[in-house]
């Protein structure tokens, strides 16, 4: 079973290739130099509003002990770095975490 650690993060157009690059160069490089046990993936996703754009991270982790081996307790405190608090609009406090039930590459029955 996977956890997916979910959370989300709004920027302006101006600042949102900022934001994307700090993340894939700065923030997942530090993440995965922690070598946490369980830790399998960080994924970037964005969608255009009106006057904004948001952002959304999903991370796998093996188990919820791995999540709270990364985030600490409590672990749906999010994380986010300087870096990116100064470029972000605003942010979820807290991260939601999923149970994954079935996998993503798991034959299609229709």
């Amino acid at each position: 079973m996977a956890v997916k650690r979910i959370w989300r993060g709004w920027t302006t157009p101006e600042n949102a290739a900022t934001y994307q690059t700090l993340l894939d160069q700065k923030i997942r490089p530090e993440i995965e130099a922690k070598e946490i046990t369980g830790y399998r993936s960080l994924e970037l996703h964005s969608r255009n509003l009106k006057d904004e754009v948001e952002f959304m991270t999903i991370m796998t982790f093996d188990s919820l002990q791995n999540v709270v081996d990364f985030a600490g307790e409590p672990y749906e405190q999010c994380y986010v770095p300087a870096a990116a608090q100064a470029v972000l609009t605003r942010w979820d406090e807290v991260c939601v975490h999923y149970e994954t039930l079935s996998p993503s590459n798991a034959p299609r029955t229709d």
